[in-house]
């Protein structure tokens, strides 16, 4: 049997977290594709889960989002030929762009904002706030750790 083809009793935490994120990005997507959003992909979620209202750098969207400057150059160029980005100079380095949400950005921030906050309160009710919480607590932990330095 191959790798991808064995059955584990107890998935390991990567396989877990690809199958909440896949999950969530489906549900999120199609949920906004419901909402008239229908020219956005999963993959343009690199950019605007991590787009400030008032405008970030390319290079700051590609760090954030783990992505490659050039992937990321990629999306924002799709995202802006859809209406929802562009491109402005950053006032304070003229040299440097910033990318902006226009106005159907912010409304597409918006309204994923209200999608996840439905989806994490329905998982909220399934579980409990307390279990629910709990859970967020940890699995942000270990999120945001770091194996030591070799």
């Amino acid at each position: 049997m191959r790798r991808g083809e064995r059955k584990r009793a107890d998935p390991d935490l990567g396989i877990l977290t690809t199958r909440l994120f896949f999950g969530i990005q489906r549900e999120l997507f199609g949920a906004l594709a419901e909402q008239g959003y229908d020219d956005l992909r999963a993959q343009h979620g690199a950019v605007l889960a991590y787009l400030d209202e008032d405008g970030t750098r390319a290079t700051d969207l590609a760090q954030r989002s783990g992505q490659h400057k050039q992937v990321t150059g990629k999306l924002v160029d799709e995202l802006e030929a859809l209406g929802y980005v562009e491109r402005r100079p950053d006032p304070s380095d003229r040299r440097a762009k910033l990318v902006v949400p226009t106005g159907r950005g912010l409304a597409q921030m918006r309204d994923s904002d209200a999608i996840l906050a439905a989806i994490e309160a329905r998982h909220a009710e399934t579980f409990g706030p307390d279990a629910y919480a709990e859970f967020k607590r940890l699995y942000r932990l270990i999120a945001e750790s770091r194996p030591p330095a070799r």
